[in-house]
């Protein structure tokens, strides 16, 4: 992807406000919220947000033995909570997706 000019990027970033965005953190969280803002340090506000965490090995291990199933085969979901207002640290973001559905991309 060839890098955007300065007025490119901001009408870029300007698109993207109020949208619907996944963020995906080095630790394997998911935040999933309204995108309000951004800064130098590539922060990034969410607004409405949930987050959304991987089950840990020990609930992996306890649905495992009351399955009397192999940990491998077992598939739980994600834990969420309502958290708000985010702030997440740029430094930590792995990934960003936008969400848009079958119906909003006929339209562009």
């Amino acid at each position: 992807m060839a890098a955007m000019g300065k007025a490119e990027g901001q009408g870029f970033l300007e698109s993207l406000l109020n949208n619907k965005l996944r963020i995906h953190t080095t630790d394997g969280r998911m935040f999933w919220g309204d995108f309000k803002c951004t800064d130098p340090d590539c922060n990034i506000v969410l607004a409405y947000t949930y987050e959304y965490r991987q089950p840990s090995a020990q609930q992996l291990l306890k649905a495992a033995e009351k399955a009397g199933a192999d940990v491998k085969n077992i598939k739980l979901e994600m834990t969420h909570r309502y958290l708000g207002l985010v702030v997440v640290p740029g430094e930590h973001i792995v990934r960003i997706e936008k969400e848009e559905f079958a119906s909003q991309l006929k339209k562009k």
